[in-house]
């Protein structure tokens, strides 16, 4: 899809190059990678080759939004993933809210993704959207605030949703839902317990549907929805890193920098 408005500033897609193992990571519905580059700049600091991928129509101007499909959204996902099999042998995935879908409809497709990690992935509920499911009116909805526990913290994100586009989130939702009993891979889920947007039951029902043999959660308790930038950043920041090293710790002559206990 062709956008029609420029990328705001900060809401670029941003790449680290670093050793052969890469992380793809996805922000959340009407976001950008800004709500992500605190996690990507911790682990390109551990030596790994990072990409935060910037999802079609995210970023620009909500009207671009309006014309996507989840399609596209996915294709954005896969572009990422593309991209980083070009420099990288072994790839992880990184989705926060709708990110997190697109994470899991990623690995049920691609079944070389070593793991996955979801932070406050949308599956099956998304109360505050819940009585726009079956209108086709207004066009625009208002975006509240960033459900973000933190003082003083910025996302850049879109003021309004197009009714659109939270029609094609649900339509991901349901698509995904279907294939979660062929998600295999590791994962590793971060759960706010208080969050206003994504219940944390979606991160309940993933892990009860998934097929896969290592999984694990970490519950958050000082945080809201948009928890990479909030008060428990560092803490998915280095379990993360901790996930992902633990998984490759085995690889031979691959310069890694073990994160700290």
């Amino acid at each position: 899809m062709i956008e029609q408005y420029p990328v705001l500033p900060g809401a670029e897609s941003f790449f680290f190059k670093g050793n052969e193992i890469g992380i793809l990571i996805s922000h959340g519905f009407v976001g950008t990678p800004q709500s992500v580059s605190y996690l990507g700049e911790y682990l390109a600091s551990k030596g790994f080759t990072v990409y935060g991928a910037r999802l079609s129509g995210h970023g620009t101007h909500y009207e671009d939004m309006e014309r996507c499909s989840y399609q596209d959204w996915i294709k954005s996902i896969e572009d990422g993933f593309s991209f980083l099999q070009q420099h990288c042998r072994d790839i992880f995935v990184i989705g926060q809210s709708m990110g997190g879908t697109l994470t899991l409809n990623l690995s049920q497709k691609y079944k070389n993704i070593r793991g996955i990690m979801l932070i406050n992935a949308a599956i099956n509920s998304i109360p505050p959207m819940e009585r726009y499911k079956n209108k086709h009116f207004p066009r625009f909805v208002q975006e509240g605030k960033p459900d973000i526990k933190a003082k003083n913290v910025h996302e850049i994100a879109y003021l309004k949703a197009p009714l659109r586009s939270i029609h094609q989130l649900f339509a991901l939702m349901t698509e995904t839902r279907n294939k979660l009993p062929e998600v295999a891979c590791p994962v590793l889920a971060f759960r706010s317990e208080e969050d206003h947007v994504v219940p944390p039951e979606n991160t309940n029902y993933i892990l009860s549907s998934i097929q896969s043999e290592i999984k694990e959660v970490v519950p958050l308790y000082n945080s809201y929805h948009v928890a990479s930038m909030d008060n428990d950043k560092e803490l998915i920041a280095e379990q993360c890193s901790l996930f992902i090293y633990k998984l490759v710790r085995n690889v031979n002559n691959t310069r890694i920098k073990q994160p700290r206990q």
